[in-house]
């Protein structure tokens, strides 16, 4: 990782894929529902939104970004935010089936680097802001991530949505602090419980939904 915050590895057996960090599997290829989730529950708030622009946050395996690009018109704009330039670099090499083309949709435009910087430069530039961006609020490969989730990175977050837009955080597991964190930054809260799998199965995550209601 670029901060000297550890390394990842890609592992692969047969067509399934797992990105580790250690002995910790961070993301495996054969579960993606709740990641999907993250982008359509994202859309649904904003579905009447013209020429939408969502800004994700963690590349990943990219099942947020197809799910967004399934969901979003001709005329959407979608940046992606990856800190990890061997994250992009796997999805157009090993990982390329999995991804699909979708880096190549001319609605995507992928920038390497740290998304709380995009954030932290933007205002009233995105309709949505989806962050799966290490395992959820609670800071697992990178400290830096905790600046995203604090009182100040949700409230820049705020800044850099356009009214009525929305803030969607995967988590893998729920976050009390956080829900109160995001009321504290003005936001208007939902707390989702969604299934990892997408035939409804397995671990449930936690998606936060909060809206910028003005």
């Amino acid at each position: 990782m670029p901060d000297g915050g550890g390394e990842l590895r890609l592992k692969q057996r047969g067509s399934e894929f797992s990105i580790m960090l250690g002995t910790i599997e961070l993301m495996n290829s054969r579960l993606s529902g709740s990641e999907e989730a993250l982008a359509r529950l994202s859309y649904e708030r904003i579905q009447k939104h013209a020429r939408p622009h969502m800004l994700i946050g963690g590349l990943g395996m990219g099942f947020t970004l197809r799910a967004a690009l399934g969901v979003l018109p001709a005329d959407a704009k979608v940046t992606v935010g990856e800190l990890v330039p061997s994250v992009v670099s796997w999805a157009r090499g090993p990982m390329a089936e999995v991804f699909a083309g979708c880096l190549d949709d001319a609605r995507v435009v992928i920038k390497e680097g740290d998304v709380g910087r995009l954030i932290q430069a933007s205002a009233a530039a995105y309709d949505a802001i989806l962050l799966d961006v290490d395992n959820g609020p609670e800071g697992l490969t990178r400290k830096a991530n905790d600046d995203l989730y604090s009182i100040a990175g949700l409230r820049a977050a705020r800044k850099a949505l356009r009214p009525n837009g929305v803030l969607s955080v995967w988590s893998s597991a729920p976050d009390a602090g956080f829900t109160r964190r995001l009321r504290e930054a003005g936001f208007a809260v939902e707390e989702l419980s969604v299934r990892a799998s997408t035939k409804g199965r397995g671990a449930r995550h936690v998606i936060w939904m909060a809206t910028k209601e003005r």
